[in-house]
């Protein structure tokens, strides 16, 4: 296996398991070195905790980013995540343009929204940014609000195939590369997500658990990201990426007292074994 090296740009919420701090342990158990770029620095993540604290590090970003390029660092792969603003969303274009190998994959998981509502401190005009970010992506990663948004759909809680269909060939006409699909469910009791790339449609379905937990989307993206990098292919990793969310959420159950992320860390070891063996096949 190659060893690559992979930059995730996100906030660090200093305790919650999310962003960054899930980011950095998961690449690096799938093998990899994991740089950062932290985009904000909060106490707590924002689901739940009151008066955390927030340092926005904006104006930190190009700086980081010129450093690099007069060091030639460079990266394998670069992956997006929560951005707190638009100016952020220009200074990830600016480092994928300077800072990445040629032919490495640029992922944005346009992490801004979830049942069918933005996330507090978004607007429109962060809406259109993130819309041009994924343009020049080659991997995105909405769920189907983000995805609604992206593509100026009306958002809707009961949808059918055709619907599903229309987003992704909406949102394959954004990107023009891979487009995940997360959290779509055709029947009660699961969901899944839909791997669309090249004209070919996957879908993998798991179990639909009636917990909800932070943090699962920024699991599931640092996973796809870390097998994606082991060349496993984009529906793998997808598959990969699940199973993993799904035993991490399953793996916190019972414990009521951790109601702020998910215990993903026991089942890391899991996570290395099932790569170094070998993914399932689609």
């Amino acid at each position: 296996m190659a060893y690559k090296r992979v930059l995730s740009i996100q906030d660090v919420s200093c305790v919650g398991q999310c962003s960054n701090t899930v980011a950095l342990p998961i690449i690096s158990a799938c093998g990899h070195e994991c740089a950062i770029i932290p985009s904000a620095v909060l106490s707590t993540h924002t689901g739940g905790f009151e008066g955390f604290t927030f340092k926005d590090l904006t104006s930190e970003i190009p700086k980081i980013c010129k450093h690099w390029m007069k060091e030639g660092i460079q990266f394998d792969a670069i992956y997006t995540g929560y951005l707190g603003n638009v100016k952020q969303i220009r200074h990830v274009a600016k480092i994928m343009e300077n800072c990445l190998v040629p032919g490495g994959p640029k992922i944005v998981d346009p992490a801004m929204a979830d049942n069918g509502k933005l996330y507090t401190g978004f607007d429109e005009e962060y809406v259109e940014g993130m819309k041009w970010l994924c343009t020049q992506a080659d991997i995105i990663l909405p769920n189907i609000t983000e995805a609604c948004l992206l593509t100026g759909t009306e958002y809707q809680e009961d949808y059918d195939q055709d619907f599903i269909n229309e987003l992704l060939g909406q949102l394959d006409e954004l990107c023009g590369g891979c487009v995940i699909l997360k959290g779509v469910s055709f029947k009660e009791g699961y969901t899944g997500v839909m791997i669309y790339e090249a004209g070919f449609c996957s879908y993998y379905e798991h179990e639909l658990l009636p917990n909800s937990s932070h943090g699962t989307g920024d699991i599931f993206a640092s996973v796809f990201t870390g097998a994606l990098m082991r060349e496993v292919g984009a529906v793998n990793a997808a598959c990969v990426a699940a199973d993993f969310t799904v035993d991490s959420i399953k793996g916190t159950a019972d414990d009521p007292d951790h109601w702020y992320g998910v215990k993903f860390e026991p089942h890391l070891g899991e996570l290395i074994k099932t790569l170094d063996e070998g993914t399932r096949e689609d």
